[in-house]
């Protein structure tokens, strides 16, 4: 039985596993090293990243001591605009796979719990919602609402992103409510509310942690795709996606306005998508075969 460990126990046994494999290690690393900076921006930034100094002798220029990441047309300094734009590209992962994870979990959670008509009524609305492709539907509401507030872009982000886990959590509440310490929780009167918050959830927190870490990855590649489309974070507020897209249409002759902020993107994703899968092997070593 799983809640046979103590939590504390518990945790240290995961973050042990975790610690001891290298590539967590380094995918921790590597996030720290994109992540400290761009929280940090005013500290690290040597210039305010929608200023134009001079348009016409510092527009355009190539990497140097003075602009590591060279400058664009407008002749704002790219380092400056990738660690703030980095700012909003983590806020916007980080906040809207909290509420993608939240919902996602508490819909499932009660579908899986509630059984019978409930249960089944809830699962044919998900289905419905599953049937709709979340780009297209994304691009659809928010080209028809270009000057959409940031924080509604994340709410919506994060809306339509937890249908994949509400299905897995509903799947795991299935097999544990029917569990000896579930049957003994209900024995002693713990009314159902108490036995889902205190017995079953908290033993569903495997595939939940391990969405989150792949989520903020996913969101990270969505919001750049928008932004680069023009329908995500709006200029001049700088974004990883928008900041691509300013060096686009020059991208042979100014390669390094879209150069920087695509390699950003890419380690970032990569560094959660391997924090994921080894999140994954240190909460499961039964089923991954890892210690």
């Amino acid at each position: 039985m799983k809640a046979d460990i103590t939590p504390a126990v518990g945790k240290l046994r995961v973050f042990r596993r975790l610690m001891s494999r290298r590539s967590a290690v380094a995918a921790m690393l590597v996030l720290a090293l994109v992540v400290i900076p761009c929280a940090a921006a005013p500290l690290f930034a040597r210039y305010d990243p929608s200023a134009q100094p001079d348009i016409i002798a510092l527009r355009s220029q190539p990497p140097s001591f003075a602009h590591p990441f060279g400058t664009d047309p407008f002749s704002r300094d790219v380092l400056s605009r990738v660690l703030y734009g980095g700012r909003v590209s983590l806020a916007v992962a980080l906040i809207a796979t909290l509420v993608s994870i939240t919902f996602g979990t508490a819909y499932g959670a009660v579908a899986g719990f509630a059984g019978g008509a409930v249960e089944s009524e809830m699962m044919r609305l998900l289905d419905a919602l599953l049937s709709i492709p979340r780009l297209l539907l994304l691009i659809a509401v928010f080209a028809a609402w270009r000057q959409l507030p940031l924080p509604a872009f994340v709410l919506i982000v994060g809306f339509t992103g937890w249908y994949g886990l509400s299905r897995v959590v509903r799947g795991q509440v299935l097999a544990l409510k029917g569990q000896d310490f579930v049957a003994s929780a209900r024995a002693l009167g713990a009314g159902r509310a108490r036995i889902l918050m205190n017995h079953i959830l908290p033993n569903v927190l495997t595939p939940v942690i391990v969405a989150a870490a792949l989520g903020v990855g996913h969101v990270i590649l969505l919001e750049a795709g928008l932004s680069y489309l023009g329908v995500g974070v709006q200029q001049p507020q700088p974004s990883w996606g928008n900041i691509i897209q300013d060096g686009s249409d020059q991208i042979a002759r100014l390669w390094w306005i879209s150069f920087f902020p695509g390699v950003a993107i890419v380690v970032t994703v990569m560094a959660f998508n391997i924090l994921g899968d080894e999140l994954r092997e240190a909460l499961e070593p039964r089923q991954t075969g890892a210690g």
